[in-house]
């Protein structure tokens, strides 16, 4: 199931051909109203989940000091992205008249450790077999073992090639059956690159597929763009949700929910206090209080509230000052009766004796 992130070595000089607006398919949306500046557009841009696989070129036509400017174009696209086990998985794959994988999907999960992993790639210089990583990137990247999410997951599968040569092998075909697999193709094209060739290993729509620069010194300005692709917006950072109390996001849309204690009314925005008294909802032994979304417990009278805040036992009534029988207290389970000596009769006020 791989698609590989074909050309990611040759001169990307941001000239005609528009970076893509948007990553097509059901997990990913394009992001096009304007963001917020500053640090709310980073809180409320973050990519979707990708299995994202670069293919960089590093044939001989790319000079070692062009090399280490693709290096950095890949430092600085992992630093935009939100990479994690849980999010966007990674891989490098480095490709002239052989290909290697640099690093697959399920190696890294922290940015810093994948830069680090970055820093020491070393070009292979020599032959333009863009044709061969592809299929590399299919059989050996793209597969669970590698770290492929499983397709119940929905995750895009996305490779972004990077070459500034003409491929001397058969690209066609290869690219056609990853994009039949599901792999979406980002074909960025640098100084040399054959753009016909870009073209037609690229997903359609090509514009937003298919990338030019005239030379590696600018490759980096294509980060952003990039970014923007990739981007979801967090409609829940932006405080456009109307949720009343939670809101919960939920990829390219929204969901509101409530505190504890509460309920989603049926206009799935506002929230109503549930009744935790209602019978079942609650711990208490004998009295339960609502109190604002939670509940406390209270005790009859003449039962007092344990340490444990719910359990009540009976108070021992015919303590000094607890009762106002005249001669004999009597304890009745929570409550008291009176009494009298011998010799002496309780009077009709069941207090005094005569």
């Amino acid at each position: 199931m791989g698609r590989a992130l074909g050309i990611l070595s040759c001169c990307l000089a941001l000239a005609l051909l528009p970076l893509p607006a948007a990553l097509r398919g059901p997990a990913l949306r394009p992001r096009r109203q304007p963001r917020p500046g500053g640090r709310s557009a980073d809180i409320a841009c973050k990519n979707r989940p990708l299995d994202l696989v670069f293919i960089v070129d590093s044939s001989r036509s790319v000079r070692p000091e062009e090399f280490e400017k693709v290096k950095i174009f890949l430092s600085e696209m992992i630093d935009t992205l939100d990479v994690g086990e849980r999010t966007t998985r990674v891989a490098v794959m480095n490709y002239a008249s052989t290909v290697k994988v640099e690093f697959p999907l399920r190696t890294y999960f922290d940015k810093a450790s994948m830069k680090e992993a970055v820093s020491r790639i070393e070009p292979l210089s020599a032959g333009t077999m863009t044709g061969l990583a592809i299929q590399t990137a299919m059989d050996e990247v793209f597969t669970e073992e590698m770290g492929t999410r499983p397709a119940t997951f929905n995750i895009p599968k996305v490779v972004i090639v990077v070459t500034d040569g003409r491929p001397q092998d058969r690209v066609q075909d290869v690219s056609a059956s990853a994009r039949t697999a599901g792999i979406e193709i980002y074909a960025v094209g640098v100084d040399r690159a054959d753009m016909q060739s870009l073209r037609i290993m690229a997903s359609e729509p090509l514009d937003e597929h298919v990338f030019y620069v005239e030379t590696y010194g600018v490759i980096e300005k294509l980060t952003s763009r990039f970014r923007e692709t990739f981007c979801a917006v967090n409609v829940c950072a932006l405080g456009t949700h109307g949720c009343q109390q939670v809101c919960v996001n939920n990829g390219a849309s929204h969901l509101c929910d409530c505190y504890e204690g509460y309920t989603l009314n049926p206009d799935k925005r506002t929230c109503s206090a549930v009744n935790l008294c209602a019978p079942g909802r609650h711990e208490c032994d004998q009295i339960c209080v609502n109190n604002n979304g939670s509940y406390v417990c209270d005790c009859y009278e003449g039962y007092i509230l344990n340490p444990d805040k719910k359990t009540c036992s009976a108070m021992d009534m015919c303590a000094p000052g607890r009762h106002d029988c005249a001669q004999i207290c009597l304890s009745n389970d929570g409550s008291y009766s009176c009494g009298c000596y011998e010799g002496y009769t309780l009077n009709p006020d069941k207090k005094t004796c005569s």
